[in-house]
């Protein structure tokens, strides 16, 4: 986070004196302070941080079933001079976890045409509602608390998937800024040798030691080193354009990358590698236990799973029982305290019901078992795939890291004829042709050295995002 933080000064500094930015001391920037970098403040994880918010929130709305409920009842009737009824029957409805609702209540009932089942005046309850079969196990309220609970690990894990993604393609973006800015620093370096070169050979040349046309050579050989360099630059310019892409301020406001910053020098310890796991088993296992795409498979199966235990409520005949506990006045305590619950003031009632056929339970049940074939399938196909990708991306892994092993000897050698070949000339054995030529070879060779060293850094970050662990 050090890292993190000094970058973050550079860039608000750089915003802040942007007219004097070529007068800056230069800056460097590497793959683990980008990641940061991506990781806070790219909108991409901002919103999979808001979706993990709002599936919080559909928690707070999935416990709205088990709120405690108050109603009231108020009825009054009056006609033609006789007080039918005046009824005031306030209640509380406790839902509980397991179904059952806790009920307790008061009445007030008077009038000269009352229902003769009602009680006059005041009375108190305390009752309970038991289903006995259907909703008995679960129900709709517990099963969208469940399912809520589920959604929110859900977005986690899709957060985990999107910044996986998101890394992947910003540190891709990286490595070929960097290759551009090598590149581009190797051609320099050239410039600089074939500046020192012509001068050596025009004083030759003035010596009466080398022909004018070796003067021309040498120059032609500087300018065309000159133009790859204003090419090279203009690569290295264009993408860190693609880098800024994924760089944004804190206030969500974009950022371009100031041509000041460059990659770190010592490009080949990047830190973030170091600490890796290039282990094929370790990866493959890792893989399996905690890859985001996954875990939202295994998810989606929870969810399916407590929708397939709802929809089979729907097979199940509906029983449920009410009573209440009945008590003149409205002091509860002398209700409570009253005898035993079916010999004396007590109300109950039972509830059946069954359709027939049971036509939409079956549909509606079988659909759920379906979706969870289905979804099995799918995750079964999912894991196989990301196992051929790490197996994959391990494998160009291993294949680049020989390669770059024999092109640094091959770079190596390059260089070697290079330099006997300079001592050749300067002693009069050789000529300025071939030094140009085995100049090219080791400019193409060394090219081509950093071309398979960026895709090798690619191939280390491409296997830990294949294995979900680009975090």
């Amino acid at each position: 986070m050090t890292l993190y933080r000094n970058l973050f000064l550079l860039i608000v500094t750089c915003i802040c004196l942007n007219s004097f930015a070529q007068e800056q001391p230069t800056k460097t920037l590497n793959a683990e302070q980008l990641m940061d970098l991506v990781r806070n403040f790219h909108p991409v994880a901002k919103l999979a941080g808001i979706n993990i918010d709002k599936s919080k929130a559909d928690i707070i709305t999935a416990r709205a079933g088990f709120d405690p409920i108050v109603n009231t009842y108020i009825a009054d009737k009056t006609f033609d001079g006789v007080n039918y009824y005046r009824d005031i029957s306030p209640e509380i409805k406790i839902p509980t976890w397991y179904g059952i609702d806790i009920l307790a209540g008061t009445e007030d009932l008077s009038g000269d045409r009352v229902d003769p089942t009602q009680s006059k005046g005041q009375s108190n309850y305390i009752g309970v509602n038991i289903p006995i079969l259907k909703n008995l196990l679960i129900d709709k309220r517990r099963a969208f608390l469940q399912q809520a609970k589920i959604f929110n690990s859900l977005a986690s894990v899709e957060q985990r998937a999107a910044i996986n993604d998101l890394l992947l393609n910003a540190l891709e973006t990286y490595w070929q800024w960097v290759k551009t800015y090598q590149t581009y620093v190797v051609i320099k370096n050239n410039v600089a040798t074939n500046q020192k070169r012509l001068e050596l050979v025009r004083k030759s040349f003035f010596n009466g030691e080398l022909a004018a046309i070796d003067t021309t050579e040498a120059l032609a050989q500087l300018q065309n080193f000159q133009l790859m360099q204003n090419n090279a630059w203009l690569e290295f310019q264009n993408t860190g354009l693609q880098l800024s892409a994924y760089l944004w301020l804190k206030n969500n406001e974009p950022y371009q990358l100031p041509e000041t910053i460059i990659p770190q020098d010592n490009w080949d310890n990047e830190t973030a590698i170091a600490n890796f796991n290039v282990s094929l088993p370790d990866l493959l296992a890792t893989a399996d236990k905690y890859h985001p795409e996954l875990k939202k498979y295994v998810y989606k199966l929870d969810i399916l799973n407590i929708d397939k235990k709802l929809k089979f409520q729907d097979l199940l005949p509906k029983l449920d029982f009410r009573y209440n506990h009945l008590g003149k006045g409205y002091n509860f305590a002398n209700t409570i305290s009253k005898a035993s619950l079916f010999q004396n003031n007590y109300q109950y009632n039972v509830k059946f019901e069954i359709p027939i056929r049971l036509s939409e339970g079956r549909g509606n049940y079988k659909k759920a078992k379906l979706k969870i074939e289905e979804t099995k399938l799918e995750l079964g196909q999912k894991r196989r795939y990301i196992e051929l990708k790490i197996k994959s991306y391990y494998n160009e892994f291993i294949t680049l890291k020989e390669q770059v092993i024999l092109q640094s000897k091959n770079y190596s050698n390059y260089q070697k004829m290079l330099e006997a070949e300079e001592i050749k000339f300067f002693n009069g054995e050789s000529s300025l042709f071939l030094i140009n030529s085995r100049e090219n070879k080791s400019l193409e060779a060394l090219e081509k050295l950093i071309v398979l060293k960026t895709k090798y850094y690619k191939s280390i970050y491409a296997l830990q995002w294949s294995a979900g662990l680009l975090q």
